[in-house]
């Protein structure tokens, strides 16, 4: 049970705001959603006002809601955060991807991810579904650490030195098959992702999935998110390549949207 306190200390707070921060901070957790339910349980707030504060904020689009009623952080809501996390100003960096997600997802018949970093590690801000058969399900709202997988190597690799250096310090992990990360193994890969300009994820999350991402750089040549398509391991090297290169193909498509919005 998660416990909510107060400081002392704190005065002239709006206590409804400081509710519907207890909600949205509980859904940012659960990475499945919570009911109505869940969230009265676990906050101890009123089931009146939760269902108050979350059909307000489903009206904003801050949330959404599935068949089961189940609530998930909404488009409105990652579309500020990547604000945010990639300095993108006024530019609503999932709408202007949306499209190139949508092409790439029907080029490939994989799922697309766009993904952003912040001072919590990785945020999955857009997403397209993929048809092909056993194409992975992805939606946004995801977190991932930032250190781990395609996308993040791509995030980490292009950070200032100095914040890379500081995600690299410490106990990074073991792998699925129980290797441990090694910092300076991981920095070698992240200077061929430099100089290459894209990343592969061999099983680093899950050993039954890869992952291609590539960098998607705004008007100033900044590196504000990651495009990513993962796929079930045993892809033969035909099919990876055909992976790479169209998503290197929309990452570029991406770019120049960002730079003519």
């Amino acid at each position: 049970m998660t416990l909510v306190f107060r400081p002392a200390t704190e005065k002239h707070s709006v206590p409804v705001i400081d509710r519907m921060m207890d909600i949205l901070t509980e859904l940012e957790r659960r990475v499945d959603g919570a009911s109505i339910t869940d969230l009265t349980a676990t906050l101890r707030q009123p089931r009146s006002s939760v269902y108050r504060i979350l059909n307000t904020l489903e009206r904003h689009d801050m949330v959404r809601r599935d068949g089961a009623g189940t609530y998930v952080l909404g488009a409105r809501l990652l579309s500020l955060a990547s604000h945010a996390a990639s300095g993108a100003g006024r530019i609503d960096l999932p709408d202007v991807a949306q499209p190139v997600l949508n092409r790439l997802a029907e080029v490939l018949g994989e799922g697309i991810k766009l993904t952003v970093v912040d001072a919590q590690g990785l945020l999955v801000i857009a997403a397209a579904q993929g048809r092909r058969e056993y194409a992975l399900n992805v939606r946004s709202g995801q977190r991932l650490p930032l250190h781990v997988g395609a996308a993040g190597k791509v995030l980490l690799a292009h950070l200032p030195e100095a914040e890379r250096r500081k995600s690299l310090a410490g106990d990074l992990g073991t792998m699925p098959g129980g290797k441990r990360v090694k910092a300076a193994d991981l920095d070698r890969d992240l200077e061929r992702i430099r100089a290459e300009g894209w990343a592969r994820d061999w099983g680093e999350h899950s050993a039954s999935i890869h992952a291609i991402a590539v960098p998607v750089t705004d008007a100033s040549g900044q590196v504000v998110a990651a495009l990513s398509v993962p796929f079930l391991a045993g892809a033969g090297e035909a099919r990876v390549a055909e992976i790479r290169a169209a998503a290197l193909e929309a990452g570029t498509q991406l770019s120049a949207r960002l730079k003519d919005a």
